[in-house]
């Protein structure tokens, strides 16, 4: 039992705690007294049982002490200014924040946004108040190898001060972009929800005036997963998501917060309605239950807190603050740079209405019934289950998966040493860039005139245009000359239109029907400008830059990722944006549950268009058979034909495709052996060219002659292997 005198001096500590929260000097002077003491930040930081990253924050004023540590701290102040006075001249310093050298650094407050990044002004709100009562703290990282280039972040808006997102570690530690730790008390997701909301002040500027703001993200260690009760692995295996009866769910449940149809899984939405146009919700990502697929974020869920809060939070910055899957993501993008609506004043009452944004996707449509998948209604509706449907049902623009019979290599291919194979940039990105596509549902057309400038699908008969059969037909996945009439895509038509007038072929395009979009427009375009930025960007900070040399390009491109691997997470991540985006434009379902000829989620969104998808996979196949021609004419020694597409033996053909990825024999085993250039060095025109940017090429690995000639003959794609690996294992 305490005597008494022990408990009367514990309740004037007491009271000397409540006293304390404005009996410390300012932070500049805490700075001072320290340094006058000649004490480390460290050296307080053991006596009070605090971390050594919190004084420094107490000394930068960015925040304060809590009890008990408040009155300790108080009390050493009071104690080193009693022997530290300071001189009565002696002005107080102004404390200047550390800024995160390198990785993620942000920019100066006078760099200008980016024109597609500008933020329209938000509304006036108070700023949110940050809790006072547990420390928040900074720590530096050393400068890498290579600085990032400064990128535009959120910290530019006082809602967001502390970034997009934080990474919680077990010990309550929230790591923040740019080196900010905060110190978060939460020990449940409810309690974790409501502290992000009201203190952590964390979030994204809408990336278009009449869009949304971006939700807070919150990334769970496994540690922090346990600390909120959460279990390190999943019994769901399949629908990946906690049970209805988990205690955290319940949790959830009585505190008024809702989850999205989705549920508790790796990617959680925890929400309140919006009030007063105020949005309540915080994403929550759980490393341990897989919300960072390898396949895109390589090794990223193995790094300690503060480098998954660089990678993600560049990757924030530069693309969006993740909200899912990259595919997920990449979609989102799409929505967050074109929002389907936007507020228009109403003219009877005066007041302001959502309306439809022009040249955004504003409501749900029909695909047309070629358009469709198997699994959809319109399907169902004029085909029995199990039917397949011919080319004449059916739109079927794929990215190419083509080999070369090798009964059709020549005596001079076969004398080369080397199959060497060269990549695309983005190639699905650079198809997007200013392309047109349509806004609206599609309108029955009989033999209508084929017009490249609207968008939609053609039954057209391509057959008729006949190749050197050493090359891949553009007009099929698989590179085999269609036999009649089938759906395509406007650019695979528009390709068509363009053989037959550039070689001046004897054929005529005349479609049978189709389905059209008259209002088109390029929906994409923000789309690419932002993304291609942030690839370009990301590429620069690894070494890679738009002015190397074709030979400095090759050597760069040679160690790149080795140049900062957390980077090369981000780049690893960017790509898989664009490809996992583009796929989710036609999202088939996910759940056991579905039944054919039923509808699913993904049919109630806007950017549910398989449409659109089917426009860029076909004009990232049809600019790759271009280069492919291009090249080919480039390398023979006579005229470009006429009347025919016949190529002479000196044609450089490839040997293979796989999407993006072209597989050529060379003398030599680099892309510089056999690629054709000008007399004055310079790449053929329309050929394939080596760079950094979307659209252009680089190497994707060498093999030996033997090897890839093996590879054709037992039916094998050297494009899937010529790295050595499995191109689709590896995410390419």
């Amino acid at each position: 039992m305490p005597t008494e005198e022990e408990a009367l001096f514990s309740a004037v500590d007491a009271l000397l705690e409540q006293v304390a929260r404005d009996d410390l000097p300012p932070p500049m002077e805490r700075k001072r007294l320290r340094e006058a003491a000649g004490l480390s930040q460290a050296q307080i930081a053991s006596a009070l049982n605090a971390r050594r990253e919190a004084v420094g924050n107490w000394e930068l004023g960015k925040t304060e002490p809590r009890p008990p540590k408040r009155a300790a701290y108080a009390r050493l102040l009071e104690g080193l200014a009693a022997r530290f006075p300071a001189a009565a001249d002696e002005a107080p310093a102004v404390p200047v924040p550390p800024v995160s050298e390198g990785f993620g650094a942000p920019p100066p407050a006078s760099v200008p946004a980016e024109p597609e990044t500008v933020q329209a002004p938000a509304a006036a709100s108070p700023r949110p108040s940050v809790s006072t009562t547990r420390p928040s703290s900074t720590s530096r990282r050393p400068a890498p190898k290579r600085a990032a280039k400064p990128t535009p972040t959120a910290a530019a808006d006082p809602r967001f001060e502390n970034g997009p997102l934080g990474v919680l570690d077990g010990d309550g530690s929230l790591y923040c972009v740019g080196g900010l730790v905060l110190d978060c008390p939460a020990k449940t997701v409810p309690a974790l929800v409501d502290w992000t909301l009201s203190e952590a002040q964390l979030g994204a500027p809408r990336l278009h005036p009449s869009g949304k703001d971006g939700d807070p993200l919150i990334v769970l260690t496994a540690t922090a997963a346990e600390r909120l009760g959460l279990p390190l692995q999943l019994e769901d295996r399949r629908g990946l998501r906690l049970p209805e009866d988990h205690k955290v769910v319940k949790q959830l449940g009585r505190a008024k917060w809702r989850l999205t149809r989705r549920g508790f899984g790796p990617w959680a939405r925890i929400y309140r309605p919006a009030e007063g146009g105020r949005r309540q919700c915080v994403q929550l990502a759980v490393l341990p239950w897989g919300a960072l697929d390898s396949r895109s974020w390589g090794s990223t869920d193995q790094l300690e807190p503060v480098d998954i809060a660089r990678v993600l939070g560049t990757y924030a910055a530069r693309v969006i603050t993740p909200r899912g899957s990259t595919a997920v993501s990449g979609l989102e993008a799409m929505t967050a740079l074109r929002p389907p609506t936007r507020a228009v004043k109403d003219e009877e009452t005066g007041g302001w209405v959502s309306g439809p944004m022009p040249g955004s996707l504003a409501e749900a449509v029909d695909p047309a019934p070629a358009e469709a998948p198997d699994e959809h209604p319109v399907v169902a509706a004029r085909y029995h289950r199990g039917h397949q449907r011919t080319p004449a049902e059916v739109l079927d623009e794929e990215a190419y998966e083509w080999i070369r019979d090798p009964q059709l290599l020549t005596d001079t291919e076969c004398e080369r040493r080397f199959a060497v194979g060269i990549d695309v940039n983005t190639a699905f990105l650079a198809a997007a860039n200013r392309l047109l596509v349509g806004l609206s549902g599609p309108v029955h057309v009989k033999a209508p005139t084929f017009d490249k400038r609207t968008p939609g699908s053609w039954l057209v008969d391509l057959s008729g245009i006949e190749l050197d059969p050493r090359m891949p037909n553009p007009f099929t996945p698989h590179g085999v000359r269609p036999e009649g009439p089938a759906w395509y895509a406007t650019p695979t038509v528009a390709y068509a239109q363009e053989l037959i007038d550039t070689y001046r072929l004897p054929v005529q395009i005349r479609p049978r029907e189709a389905w059209l979009r008259p209002e088109a427009g390029p929906y994409l375009d923000p789309w690419y400008k932002r993304i291609s930025e942030a690839y370009k960007a990301t590429m620069a900070d690894l070494g890679v830059t738009a002015d190397l040399s074709e030979a400095d390009f090759l050597v760069a491109m040679e160690h790149h990722k080795a140049t900062d691997p957390a980077l090369a997470a981000v780049l690893s991540a960017i790509k898989s944006t664009v490809k996992g985006g583009i796929g989710k434009l036609r999202e088939r379902p996910k759940s056991i549950k579905h039944k054919y000829g039923e509808g699913w989620p993904a049919l109630e969104r806007p950017t549910w268009r398989p449409d659109i998808r089917a426009a860029v996979i076909s004009t990232a196949r049809v600019n790759m058979h271009r280069k492919v021609l291009k090249t080919a004419l480039a390398a023979q020694q006579g005229p470009a034909p006429t009347g025919h597409l016949t190529l002479d033996q000196n044609a450089l053909i490839p040997i293979a495709l796989l999407s993006d990825c072209a597989v050529y024999l060379s003398d030599g085993p680099s892309p510089l052996d056999f690629l054709p250039h000008t007399a004055d060095g310079k790449p053929a025109p329309g050929s394939f060219r080596l760079g950094v940017s979307p659209g252009m090429v680089k190497h994707e690995g060498t093999q030996d002659l033997l090897w890839a000639v093996q590879m054709l003959d037992e039916g094998h794609n050297p494009a899937r292997h010529i790295k050595g690996t499995d191109a689709a294992l590896d995410g390419e």
